[in-house]
């Protein structure tokens, strides 16, 4: 279902241990200093990271034998930090397998609006 599946970019639709680990080994320093270097210089409390997409992988494998995972537009993570958001926390839950939320349900569309409105931007004015 869409991406190139291949290891230039996130969309693991094959190996996805593989791809993942390369993906993460990536950006996991780069990442971490750029938040060092927010919080060095004072700026990491009026900025706010985040890290995500519109969808993550389905909790089963894709094909019989495959390694891979589809997409799963009904329960995945977005990571934020700085901007006064509290460390630690998680918001929401998965169903017991992991494939949709089942508690606190927020659509992507909502989030960035709450983001965009804590901003003083209007939401529906940017669409």
């Amino acid at each position: 279902s869409g991406g190139a599946h291949n290891d230039d970019n996130w969309d693991a639709h094959t190996d996805m241990e593989a791809n993942h680990n390369l993906h993460a080994a990536e950006t996991d320093r780069p990442m971490a200093a750029l938040i060092q270097d927010l919080q060095e210089r004072g700026l990491l409390q009026d900025t706010l990271i985040v890290w995500g997409g519109e969808f993550g992988r389905q909790p089963t494998a894709e094909y019989a034998k495959g390694s891979g995972r589809d997409h799963n537009s009904y329960g995945f993570t977005v990571w934020m930090a700085g901007g006064g958001i509290k460390g630690g926390v998680s918001y929401g839950g998965t169903d017991e397998l992991g494939s949709r939320a089942v508690d606190r349900e927020c659509h992507v569309k909502h989030m960035h609006a709450t983001i965009l409105t804590l901003l003083g931007l209007s939401p529906e004015k940017l669409t």
